[in-house]
């Protein structure tokens, strides 16, 4: 029995060094996501491909992103040295909104202030795998949240 989308992309993110196109091939087969999946604070994770991002949100010491509601997100949260959460207000604030991108209508990530969205498909309860597109950064930045 050959393994599920969710089950592939379990295993994909776990390894180093994966490639734009191998996290696409899993990603498009993943499920939408609705809004109210989203609400709460999760933990974000990079996808190895190399991309620039991952580096920049780490020297950050990316947390996550928090949901409070559709129309209020904090999407880049950061550690603060004694360990606890904090919203970096550098970027600013965030509202989902329902968005068709490869051809599949999900729930996407819009920043407020710059040209970002953050695509996302659902993995399980606790995973959602996430791909951000922004112009300026150059290709696609691959991550994923997780409770």
């Amino acid at each position: 029995m050959s393994a599920t989308p969710e089950q592939q992309y379990i295993e994909l993110v776990a390894r180093k060094n994966i490639t734009e196109e191998e996290y696409l091939s899993v990603f498009d087969q993943l499920k939408p996501v609705s809004d109210e999946k989203f609400l709460g604070s999760w933990k974000g994770a990079n996808v190895n491909t190399n991309h620039p991002t991952e580096k920049k949100l780490s020297d950050m010491k990316w947390a996550g992103k928090d949901f409070r509601s559709a129309e209020d997100v904090d999407p880049i949260m950061v550690y603060k040295d004694d360990g606890s959460r904090s919203w970096n207000e550098d970027w600013g604030h965030a509202r989902l909104r329902q968005i068709e991108w490869r051809g599949v209508l999900s729930t996407a990530m819009v920043y407020d202030d710059f040209p970002i969205i953050d695509y996302f498909r659902y993995v399980s309860e606790d995973v959602l795998a996430g791909a951000m597109d922004a112009k300026q950064v150059g290709g696609t930045y691959f991550f994923y949240l997780h409770k």
